[in-house]
């Protein structure tokens, strides 16, 4: 929500006492708070400030008197108060928690939200909507949380993060994380390390929690067979967690190497090799650690992080020792140092990814696998939210096309009609179509598709024929060409059309292609420079008067609107100076799409 600079914020003022009293009494009504901690979560001298996303969202955020935002609200009217990170280090426990790996938290730093397989933990009882923190698991002498890096609602409900159906989903939709552009309004300090616990709460005091016994013991749950399942923190966890021992370490390194081997390590050519111990260890060990080891290890130990899956933590104890078990193993070749040489390090050789054991082999999600896929839903996300912000008021412009001359009898064939006006996408699909129903796809080679009369007809050029001359001799059929090619070809033979779309007015289609909005910097009347706008017309939500009253005010400058020159129709906006950034972005956030307007800086020309 705050990934991106807040687009409009107003300046902060003091809030009244009796706003302040009724901030409070929210605050302590919502989070069971007591007076004292509302006293100290919304202290005297609080400010408000009012303030719109980069997604056009309104809201209201609370700042202290030093200027760290505490609270915030979104959407007109919201009594939803939202506690933010500087608010969650001062009562680290006012809202349940989910954990999620250390790969994972720039990731939602960047916008994303945190999908099931980034749970590694979370309180029980979590329900769809509820508020919830989100810290950083880390596992050295016990499991510990950092302090909390971000808020956001449960997108379900908790048991249901245990459903293997539910794998791919949203845990949570994040809305504010610790480094987004909320928190840097504050003082931005460094993350608290007093709030760092380790996973394990106060015993729970109805003792006829489904999580104990009638003698208040805990009940041992047996692990989900979900590997993607996160674990469920108990009120009742033991004071003294386990790990697993350093030979199941051991064994889980040695798991991690058959991954790499049936993966990666099978089609590494042998001109790579020899590989250092280090770069081999780095490369083809770590990543491929189980991101689950529970799932591929089952113990009654508590599963480790899988960052601390490491060669300190097994009974090796050093790089070559286990090297050298895997070598005794017949999993890879190793060759020792020279004595005299500089080089130092145990080379690995060879691999031998053929061993039964590699083929007996079971894949399983890894640590690599968890980060790609979140830094892919990152991007995913990206682009999902920078596509919804398009098209809440964008203009709508569709390019068409419609059968003409030659390619009206290639449109029959395809069973289309040479009334109707298509675009780019149903042009292909046509085309697929007929392709796969002739079988044309070269089969030797698969780029390429055989052209039959029809198409061969469609796509010939013209004979070109000289006044007064004889005609041009008839060019060669085209035998095969390209499909992207061929499309484009296709398109040259049909006549151009475009549609426009925008809120509130009529949509309007008109035959040629559209040309971009173009905005020139030229020298005017001397050595003065100007900005021309023109070919604005057709996009349907801007006006001459209007655009140059609006860039007036935008660039405190002048502006005039005149009928364009060279008897080109249409009119032409001249701003004073050069404005290419401003007329662009005010084009923009009128709702023109940015790949149709054309900018050029000719000031530097004669």
């Amino acid at each position: 929500m705050f990934k991106k600079p807040l687009s409009t914020l107003k300046t902060s003022a003091p809030l009244r006492s009796s706003d302040r009293r009724k901030l409070k009494q929210r605050a302590i009504a919502s989070f069971g708070l007591s007076p004292e901690d509302g006293d100290v979560l919304v202290p005297e001298g609080i400010l408000s400030v009012k303030f719109n996303t980069h997604l056009n969202e309104h809201g209201i955020a609370y700042l202290s008197p030093d200027g760290d935002p505490l609270w915030f609200t979104v959407g007109k009217g919201s009594e939803d108060l939202v506690p933010t990170v500087y608010t969650m280090w001062k009562r680290p426990n006012l809202l349940p928690f989910l954990s999620t790996p250390a790969a994972v938290i720039p990731v939602l730093v960047g916008g994303a939200d945190l999908m099931i397989p980034g749970v590694v933990h979370h309180t029980p009882s979590l329900n769809e909507g509820q508020l919830v923190s989100i810290s950083q698991y880390t596992h050295a002498e016990k499991p510990t949380l950092s302090s909390p890096l971000g808020v956001g609602r449960m997108a379900l409900a908790s048991d249901r993060l245990r459903d293997g159906g539910q794998e791919k989903g949203k845990a949570v939709y994040v809305l504010h994380t610790w480094k987004d552009h909320l928190w840097d309004m504050g003082t931005k300090p460094d993350l608290p390390e007093a709030v760092l616990f380790a996973l394990e709460t106060e015993p729970a005091p109805d003792t006829s929690s489904p999580l104990t016994t009638d003698n208040n013991e805990v009940v041992n749950s047996s692990p989900s067979e979900d590997p993607a399942a996160p674990e469920e923190i108990p009120p009742n966890v033991p004071e003294a967690a386990r790990s697993y021992t350093s030979n199941e370490i051991s064994a889980l390194l040695h798991t991690s190497l058959l991954q790499a081997l049936s993966t990666v390590l099978s089609e590494v050519p042998a001109s790579s090799f020899p590989i250092s111990a280090s770069v081999f260890y780095s490369t083809y060990i770590l990543p491929y650690r189980p991101a689950f080891p529970s799932s591929v290890l089952p113990t009654e130990s508590e599963s480790p992080d899988p960052q601390d899956i490491t060669i300190k933590n097994s009974a090796h104890k050093s790089m070559t020792a286990f090297l050298k078990s895997a070598e005794k193993a017949s999993l890879l070749t190793l060759k020792a140092p020279p004595k005299h040489g500089q080089q130092t390090e145990i080379m690995v050789t060879a691999v031998n990814a053929t061993h039964p054991s590699v083929a007996a082999h079971r894949p399983y999600p890894t640590t690599k696998d968890l980060e790609t896929r979140a830094t892919k839903k990152a991007q995913h996300e990206e682009r999902l939210k920078e596509v919804e912000q398009e098209s809440s008021h964008w203009v709508e412009i569709k390019e068409l096309w419609k059968p003409h001359l030659r390619s009206v009898e290639l449109f029959e064939a395809f069973g289309g009609s040479a009334k109707t006006l298509y675009e780019l996408a149903e042009v292909r699909t046509m085309l697929n179509e007929y392709i796969t129903s002739k079988t044309l796809v070269n089969p030797r080679e698969q780029a390429y598709i055989n052209l039959d009369s029809l198409l061969s007809g469609a796509v010939a050029p013209k004979a070109k024929k000289a006044k007064g001359t004889e005609p041009a001799p008839t060019a060669a059929p085209i035998e095969f060409m390209k499909r992207d090619e061929l499309v484009k070809s296709i398109l040259e033979q049909m006549q151009a059309w475009h549609e426009v779309r925008a809120r509130g007015k009529d949509a309007v289609v008109k035959k040629g292609a559209l040309k971009p909005i173009q905005v020139v910097v030229k020298i005017r009347q001397g050595r003065k420079a100007s900005t021309l706008i023109s070919g604005f017309e057709p996009f349907l939500v801007l006006s001459g008067d209007e655009m140059a009253e609006d860039l007036r005010k935008i660039c405190a400058g002048a502006t005039s609107v005149s009928l364009r020159g060279g008897g080109v129709p249409g009119l032409e906006v001249l701003v004073q100076g050069k404005q290419l950034k401003t007329v662009f972005d005010y084009l923009t956030n009128k709702g023109i799409p940015k790949r149709w307007i054309g900018s050029s800086d000719l000031a530097g020309k004669k």
